[in-house]
């Protein structure tokens, strides 16, 4: 961070947060609780270097680049002003941001240290703008939108379907979004497939078996600022729990998110024209299971098809 010694006497707040896409727009209401309450501080929020382009969609933080918690934070110990613990209340986050000597750390109550109890069941938007309000600082749950993309959408008015996911836990069987996927084509939906690289050989495999050819396969095509804006101008989203789901809400697309591991009451979307399907009497609720979780396994193509025609679609 040798940008940071521009200015030695500027404060510096610190946000650890070393997580993926959906952790870091889930986020969001924190974020800007933070930069309204530190105006002066220059903000850096710690984590993978990929979600820089992110970052700008929230405004006013700087990304320093962090690969999770087996890394120390990338700063020299003594420079921040206040850290912020927005990563979790164990001991390896307050480890690292102890490693910093920061002046002020704002976290959970932990050995000692004044802070709000954790709370297990509690949504992730209202437990890090909990946290802050314990702390004296203003937030509001409700405050996840995020600025608009730098680009044109790369297919405006399409339904985005999302058949990716991080973990096999959240993979919805393909043949069932293939399905989905041509019952909307034949509805008049101009459907594309999107995803990570990782993930084109399966978007391609949904697309071969939904009929519909390559160039509606979208996934591995795009940067992140591109695929935001595909989120961000879609007529329809259907996903599952992932960074696309959390998009849709931040930009208010209609979306149908589908449920497998993680439960609703944490990570669900807020009001608006969102769908939430899954079976919570089913889950298993292990995030890092190679197999789909029941929970995601119970919900059928016309429960997505319902859901997408009781949805307000522009």
């Amino acid at each position: 961070m040798e940008a940071l010694n521009r200015n030695p006497e500027e404060p510096v707040l610190l946000v650890l947060r070393a997580l993926k896409l959906g952790d870091l727009l889930v986020a969001v209401p924190a974020l800007r609780a933070l930069r309204r309450a530190f105006p002066e501080h220059r903000l850096l929020y710690a984590a993978q270097g990929w979600l820089a382009e992110a970052l700008d969609l929230v405004g006013g933080y700087e990304l320093l680049p962090t690969h999770g918690l087996d890394v120390p934070i990338p700063i020299e110990a003594g420079r921040v002003d206040v850290a912020v613990n927005l990563h979790g209340s164990g001991p390896e986050s307050d480890d690292r941001l102890a490693e910093i000597r920061p002046r002020t750390i704002v976290g959970h109550h932990a050995d000692g240290r004044p802070g709000p109890v954790w709370i297990k069941d509690i949504h992730e938007r209202e437990r890090w703008t909990r946290l802050l309000q314990w702390h004296g600082i203003e937030a509001e749950p409700a405050d996840y939108r995020l600025l608009p993309p730098g680009v044109p959408s790369p297919c405006p008015g399409a339904t985005v379907l999302h058949v990716g996911a991080a973990y096999g836990s959240r993979l919805w069987p393909a043949e069932r979004f293939a399905e989905v996927a041509r019952e909307l084509a034949a509805d008049g939906h101009n459907v594309v497939f999107t995803g990570s690289t990782a993930e084109r050989p399966r978007a391609l495999d949904v697309a071969r078996r939904s009929g519909l050819g390559e160039q509606h396969v979208l996934a591995g095509r795009l940067g992140l600022t591109e695929f935001v804006a595909a989120v961000a101008g879609a007529r329809l989203v259907v996903s599952a729990d992932t960074g696309a789901a959390h998009l849709a809400s931040a930009y208010s697309r209609p979306s149908v998110v589908l449920f497998g591991p993680a439960p609703v009451e944490v990570w669900g979307p807020p009001p608006g024209p969102h769908v939430v399907l899954t079976d919570a009497q089913a889950r298993r609720g292990d995030t890092f299971a190679a197999t789909p979780d029941p929970a995601l396994l119970a919900v059928s193509v016309e429960d997505v098809l319902a859901a997408v025609r009781g949805l307000p679609l522009p």
